[in-house]
């Protein structure tokens, strides 16, 4: 039940593997001839120096992994001085994961039916040092998950509710997760509210979930300072694009005003490369950290980091990039090159 659940898409799945397939289509363009006797991929996000353009998506529940939870994500994540976004569904209380090693942190959450949650959720955040504020945007409602269903997910304990409210949902309707989402996400949540969300906090704010250049317009236009690129690992709207897709419409859309960072699909160091060479800052990894943690814990997550970090400067070095900054779009040729090409 919980492979599926880490693992599973939403309905027929075409953009869980639309999301690994569509790199596929990317050819890396490499210059020869390049002094590549030194790689440095190092780079900031949000301003914050890291060992490289990647950081670990906020993904729920890491206890259904290991027992440490999040806490030896967290360590593994400070380990490869790499920033963490913890979910706000986070199986470890957010203060314990702040308190379990020093590293810089992002709070992934959503706006509650009960706003004071939400308010009361980005406090705590700030209290316990996150130096960001991750909503995601494309969840009205649980996207349909249908191994869940079959399974009858049982919505893991969200730690962060502890006390505030109850996540026990009675359902005869399949997933008790979906059935917990729609009692507890607020619907009609709107572009507007960002202002709202603004108002009670300091920190820098990223809207996660983009996937348009019109979307990318109106978070610019109210003001956040990054926009994720994001489908939500496939696990919403079946037969949405793969991220990488149409990473570089956005990218274009926000004409270098704000950062934009891509979330799905990336599985090798040089879909990393192919991320950047189409405009993003930094990618986001999700089910590799989770399946790291499954087999080997806190190890586990750090092999997986250091394996993507170790192609990704193998990928530059046989390309002729030197640093992430080298990197452009001349490095690349899409789908679209292509056809354009054949015009």
């Amino acid at each position: 039940m919980y492979y599926d659940y880490y693992a599973g898409g939403a309905e027929d799945q075409y953009t869980l593997k639309e999301n690994v397939e569509a790199f596929h289509r990317i050819n890396i363009l490499p210059r020869v001839l390049v002094d590549v006797s030194k790689i440095d991929i190092s780079t900031s996000i949000l301003g914050y120096r890291t060992s490289a353009p990647l950081m670990i998506a906020p993904t729920g529940g890491h206890k259904l992994a290991h027992p440490e939870g999040e806490v030896a994500t967290a360590r593994a994540a400070a380990a490869c001085d790499t920033i963490m976004a913890v979910s706000f569904s986070s199986s470890r209380p957010l203060e314990e994961v702040a308190s379990s090693c020093n590293a810089i942190r992002f709070f992934q959450l959503y706006v509650y039916k009960r706003r004071d949650i939400t308010a009361l959720l980005v406090r705590r955040a700030e209290r316990s040092g996150f130096k960001a504020v991750i909503l995601t945007a494309d969840t009205p409602r649980l996207g349909r998950r249908e191994a869940d269903i079959k399974n009858k997910m049982i919505a893991p304990p969200v730690r962060n509710f502890d006390g505030l409210i109850s996540t026990d949902v009675v359902t005869d309707k399949g997933s008790k997760l979906a059935a917990y989402a729609s009692a507890m996400l607020d619907a009609s949540v709107c572009w507007k509210d960002i202002t709202w969300l603004k108002s009670i906090t300091n920190l820098p704010i990223l809207i996660k979930g983009v996937l348009t250049p019109e979307d990318a317009i109106k978070a610019l236009e109210v003001g956040v300072s990054g926009i994720i690129v994001s489908n939500h690992g496939a696990r919403q709207l079946d037969y949405s694009p793969a991220t990488i897709s149409v990473l570089e419409e956005v990218v274009e859309a926000v004409q270098g005003k704000i950062p934009v960072l891509l979330d799905g699909g990336v599985r090798r160091g040089t879909d990393i490369f192919k991320a950047l060479a189409l405009g993003a800052q930094a990618v986001m990894i999700g089910r590799p950290v989770l399946f790291g943690l499954a087999a080997k814990g806190e190890y586990g997550v750090k092999r997986v980091i250091n394996m993507l970090k170790e192609e990704l400067e193998l990928s530059m070095a046989l390309a002729g990039t030197c640093t992430v900054k080298d990197i452009t779009r001349g490095h690349v040729r899409t789908q679209h090159d292509r056809l354009l090409c054949k015009i």
